[in-house]
């Protein structure tokens, strides 16, 4: 049985960060079109590595849309193998603030072609915070629930 539960929340968080990394990002490149943000996830993602026109096009989004979701699947496992068990929203707003810490400060060095945290608009820095904040509520919460669910279907 505990295999089984095992592998059960695993495949659940596996879809929880592919879908989580797709619909956030789409939600990122929206704003960006709007104009609430300077950087996309293109900026990150697609345009730090390849110099190429095609980048700025909707196939470019797509790629872009589509990394973040693989990306994504690992974000939620390293959730799953650390904070699970934490039920409150708070673990998932600290997990959302330390990977927006993480892309902005420490991987800046990586996408030289994006402006830097004092050099970036107050709005954009309001925008992408509030983005990953949601991003890891969605994360966290989803993951721990699943979780906690899967524990009272077996131990019952």
């Amino acid at each position: 049985m505990e295999k089984s539960m095992r592998s059960q929340t695993i495949n659940h968080t596996l879809t929880t960060g592919f879908f989580g990394g797709v619909f956030w990002s789409m939600i990122w490149i929206l704003v960006y079109v709007f104009n609430f943000t300077i950087v996309s996830p293109k900026s990150f993602l697609l345009r730090s590595w390849i110099k190429a026109e095609w980048t700025e096009t909707f196939l470019g989004d797509v790629i872009t849309i589509l990394m973040s979701g693989f990306i994504s699947i690992g974000v939620a496992l390293l959730y799953y193998l650390f904070l699970k068990k934490i039920q409150s929203i708070l673990a998932g707003i600290f997990y959302g603030i330390v990977l927006w810490a993480i892309a902005f400060y420490i991987l800046k060095p990586m996408f030289p072609q994006n402006p830097s945290i004092n050099e970036l608009p107050f709005n954009t820095i309001v925008t992408t915070l509030s983005l990953f904040i949601i991003y890891g509520i969605f994360i966290g919460y989803s993951i721990s629930y699943d979780y906690e669910q899967a524990q009272a279907k077996y131990s019952n």
